[in-house]
């Protein structure tokens, strides 16, 4: 299993949405490195819901329902989309500023690609986050 971090503007799509819609397809990526990451999901990975902009935290994690298809609000057939549905509500958000600090987490995608939607989580990052969201 493989680990992934989605990044959702809370006034756009905000974890409590997804949880009230039970799935929904990931679109709207218009970044190539992005879009690969999309690609390299597999049913079943986890990906942490980030709210960005407003918040600046992770607040959730997804699952990966469906693998990667045409992205349907778009005839541009370089874009694709993933379907994710809940999975867990962290107890307590994790930061941006928490990740940055933490010298596990310091070198994560998020801080180091901070302009990227969707990236790749290391399974210690992943973990780390989980521990720190029971504190």
């Amino acid at each position: 299993m493989n680990h992934w971090l989605v990044k959702s503007e809370p006034f756009k799509y905000p974890f409590e949405q997804l949880q009230k819609d039970k799935s929904t397809f990931w679109d709207g990526v218009r970044n190539y490195q992005a879009r690969n990451n999309l690609k390299a999901m597999k049913k079943g990975d986890l990906v942490l819901f980030y709210h960005s902009n407003e918040g600046k935290e992770v607040v959730g994690i997804a699952k990966v329902l469906k693998e990667f298809y045409q992205d349907p609000t778009t005839d541009d057939t370089n874009w694709v989309v993933v379907d994710l549905g809940p999975h867990k509500k962290l107890k307590t958000p994790v930061t941006l500023e928490t990740i940055k600090a933490d010298k596990i987490l310091g070198n994560m995608s998020l801080v180091k690609q901070s302009r990227l939607s969707v990236t790749p989580v290391k399974k210690e990052e992943f973990d780390r986050i989980l521990e720190l969201s029971e504190k």
